[in-house]
């Protein structure tokens, strides 16, 4: 019985050891493999968008890693070895996303993908230059965003005339305002623009800025004097004689002047002012009549006809005062009968009569009315005109 007995404990005891064996062997294999599976992993040095880690991986491939990680990969992201390279123990891999950023140029809209780091690299990546006139939203060393707006302005040429200075200039602005402003030109208050500030800057434009100022000039100008005759019968006909010398006056006036770009281009009298009194002119005019006294062999004797050379003048031919040698007003007396003479020939104060012309008197001279010609007077032009140059005969009456 007792044997019996230890039979059966060595029995149970020998199934005992048989599981803890198997048990230990299977942990023991578990273990094994789990030791062999991690040693045969390859270590990679990943740089994930800027973010740096190390993992280790039974990936045969780079995108089979990406795949692990759950990151989807696109086209215009930056992977610094091919998708499908193998993967190998020590490797070294950078990732950087791509971000979605507009551009706006010349009005034109468009959406791109990059991985460029920042806006300076994105603009060298698409063979965008920027030059020196351009206008950039965004700093060139700018960080990239998703979304971000990068607009660039395009400088184009153009002229400004400022005070009639011409030069050339570029330009982004949109307005005339704009342009002004960016250019550091101020404009006073009476001053002009042209186009309007409110007009929009154009390729190849003209600005033309036309400096207005209003200014005061006080001019001084001299009166006229007038001279006044006064018949004086103590005087011989023909004489004459200054009673009263004339003097000038004085006018101060001040106009108002509008000067463009430094030229006059308005005058306005704003006032006037006399500083000086005219003195009028006084001249006697003889009123005696004396009876001519004909040298012999200087003038010809009364009753006497001869034929002359004549022309014509007025009263207002280049040179004539308006009076004659003898003081007589031609202007106040536009249908008297005067002629010119010689005195040597025909002394003044004769009275003649004219073949075509009249009864006259001879009280005029003149510096071309030399011997044997006389000049006869007209009112009017036409009339003189008319008359032209011809021959005639005159007839002397006293």
């Amino acid at each position: 019985m007792i044997n019996s007995m230890k039979n059966l404990f060595s029995k149970t005891l020998s199934k005992k050891k048989l599981v803890i064996f198997s048990a230990s062997f299977v942990v023991f294999a578990a273990v094994l493999g789990f030791f062999m599976y991690e040693g045969t992993k390859k270590t990679v040095a990943l740089t994930l968008d800027g973010e740096e880690r190390v993992i280790k991986t039974h990936a045969d491939t780079i995108q089979d890693i990406f795949n692990d990680l759950k990151i989807s990969l696109r086209s215009e992201d930056y992977l610094s070895l091919a998708a499908n390279t193998e993967v190998k123990n020590n490797l070294s891999i950078v990732w950087k996303p791509a971000r979605q950023v507009e551009l706006i140029q010349d009005q034109e809209k468009k959406t791109y993908w990059t991985a460029a780091d920042t806006v300076d690299e994105f603009l060298k990546e698409q063979n965008i230059a920027i030059n020196e006139h351009d206008k950039l939203n965004q700093n060139p060393d700018a960080k990239l965003k998703q979304d971000m707006k990068i607009a660039i302005q395009r400088a184009f040429p153009l002229k400004v005339v400022v005070g009639g200075k011409e030069q050339e200039v570029w330009s982004t602005s949109t307005t005339v305002a704009d342009f002004l402003s960016q250019q550091g030109i101020t404009l006073n208050k009476m001053d002009r623009v042209e186009p309007a500030l409110k007009q929009n800057v154009t390729k190849d434009a003209v600005i033309n800025v036309i400096r207005v100022e209003k200014v005061t000039d006080v001019v001084e100008e001299p009166i006229s004097y007038a001279v006044v005759t006064k018949n004086d019968s103590k005087l011989d006909k023909g004489k004459q004689k200054v009673v009263t010398e004339g003097q000038e006056g004085l006018l101060s006036k001040e106009y108002e002047v509008i000067l463009e770009n430094g030229k006059e281009v308005s005058r306005k009298l704003v006032s006037e002012k006399k500083l000086k009194e005219k003195q009028d002119k006084v001249v006697a005019m003889g009123t005696k009549v004396i009876v001519a006294q004909v040298s012999r062999g200087s003038s010809e004797p009364a009753g006497k006809e001869f034929y002359v050379s004549s022309t014509a003048y007025t009263a207002d031919c280049n040179g004539c005062s308006g009076y004659t040698a003898t003081g007589i007003n031609l202007r106040a007396n536009p249908n008297i009968k005067v002629i010119a003479v010689d005195p040597r020939v025909i002394p003044l104060g004769t009275k003649v009569y004219v073949e075509g012309y009249g009864y006259a008197i001879a009280a005029d001279k003149g510096s071309a009315i030399k011997g044997n010609k006389i000049d006869v007077f007209f009112a009017s032009k036409s009339d003189a005109y008319r008359w032209g140059r011809k021959t005639v005969k005159i007839k002397i009456l006293n």
